[in-house]
């Protein structure tokens, strides 16, 4: 087996081992690939070891996402359902990219964000109901599935000051879902489509 001193890109083994150890405690249905945590487990060091090179080679390319159609008022929402291996190394480039983003967001930012929560955008929120007699409340629709991706890298990769560290990370951030035999464009969150922008 080759080792980290063999690869172009610096990904420690013991990062992908934290990042399925937080996939693991997050639980979550199998993807396209019909593989569990339970099956993923059956070959864990040769699994493991497979996201470690390819994401360390450069060579790692997202698989298809799952399309499962959940129901919410006036219809439905494609939820996008990555494989176990995907999701570990989605991890792999969040553990990663987390200590330089962090540092960019608003103060006021709460969403997916470490040690912070809805209930401290509440508490936020009441201790300026006292100040303002005025809210703001927008959403933007199917934002991560208009969202301009091209231009989202290039933002990501201007925060991050550094160059990508894989050649993927140029390369389109559109995965593809399946959805009873069915293909279609689909990311399925922010860091999908900021695509391995590892140093």
């Amino acid at each position: 087996m080759s080792g980290p001193a063999d690869k172009p890109f610096a990904i420690s083994k013991r990062l992908v081992w934290e990042a399925y150890e937080r996939v693991k405690a997050n639980k979550g249905a199998a993807g396209v690939d019909e593989c569990s945590i339970e099956d993923f487990e059956k070959d864990l060091r040769g699994n493991l070891y497979k996201i470690w090179n390819r994401m360390s080679s450069g060579t790692y390319f997202p698989p298809p996402v799952k399309a499962v159609e959940i129901p919410k008022p006036g219809g439905t929402r494609i939820l996008g359902v990555p494989t176990v291996a995907d999701r570990i190394a989605q991890t792999v480039v969040a553990l990663t990219l987390e200590p330089r983003t962090e540092s960019i967001f608003h103060d006021d930012s709460y969403g997916y964000r470490p040690r912070r929560s809805a209930l401290q955008a509440v508490e936020r929120c009441r201790q300026r109901c006292w100040k303002k007699d005025w809210v703001l409340d927008l959403d933007v629709q199917k934002f991560f599935d208009s969202v301009d991706h091209a231009l989202m890298v290039k933002a990501a990769l201007r925060d991050l000051r550094s160059r990508p560290c894989s050649p993927t990370s140029s390369c389109t951030m559109r995965s593809t879902s399946s959805s009873h035999g069915n293909s279609r464009p689909w990311t399925s969150n922010a860091m999908r489509m900021m695509r391995w922008c590892i140093v």
